[in-house]
């Protein structure tokens, strides 16, 4: 899906105001995607500290970024932002040395997948299903795991992957149904959702 018209309009507009350095456009864009960034990266790195500093750093780098380049290669401010969240999360593991790891249970915004017009019964059952999901979302090779967590988890759409990986909509349409294929044989090898 991409964007429509008048999003496309308000995001040259705050990108061209960021360009101005008007800091409460900064301000603007740091509230409204601060806890989305945030989640990503600490579900890449598990940590809530680190993952505090790289969010940081992150939108510090937004900043100088767009102060010094064009904008033309970045479709979108929000893609803008991930593009960096992911060359910001490879500098953090070339450094520090450390094994990429995957949580999905962020304390501050936890994953809330109950529906409240299930039994009881079905209640156990998806918090089963989903904690057996946490525990097989490591198994998975980084790329499926990345892509699971922007599609699922930040709910982004194909194209603003795509835009923030570099490749095609169909590629990441295909690797993004490689992910669930690979996640679904995991789950059928531990037990059925």
């Amino acid at each position: 899906m991409a964007l429509n018209p008048i999003k496309k309009f308000k995001n040259k507009q705050i990108l061209s105001r960021l360009k101005n350095r008007d800091k409460q456009a900064f301000i603007k864009i740091y509230d409204e995607n601060v806890a989305e960034i945030h989640r990503f990266v600490y579900f890449k790195i598990g940590k809530r500290e680190e993952a505090n500093d790289l969010t940081s750093i992150i939108f510090l780098k937004t900043w100088n970024y767009i102060q010094n380049k064009t904008l033309e290669d970045a479709k979108t401010l929000r893609s803008l932002l991930y593009k960096i969240a992911r060359t910001s999360i490879i500098d953090y593991y070339r450094e520090t040395g450390n094994k990429i790891t995957v949580s999905l249970d962020n304390e501050e915004r936890p994953i809330d997948v109950i529906d409240e017009a299930q039994s009881p019964s079905e209640r156990l059952d998806q918090e089963a299903n989903l904690s057996l999901i946490k525990k097989l979302m490591p198994k998975l090779k980084e790329e499926y795991r990345e892509l699971i967590i922007m599609k699922f988890i930040n709910d982004l759409s194909i194209e603003e992957i795509a835009d923030i990986s570099g490749k095609s909509n169909g590629s990441i349409r295909v690797t993004l149904h490689r992910a669930l294929s690979a996640l679904k044989e995991l789950v059928e090898k531990e037990g059925k959702l």
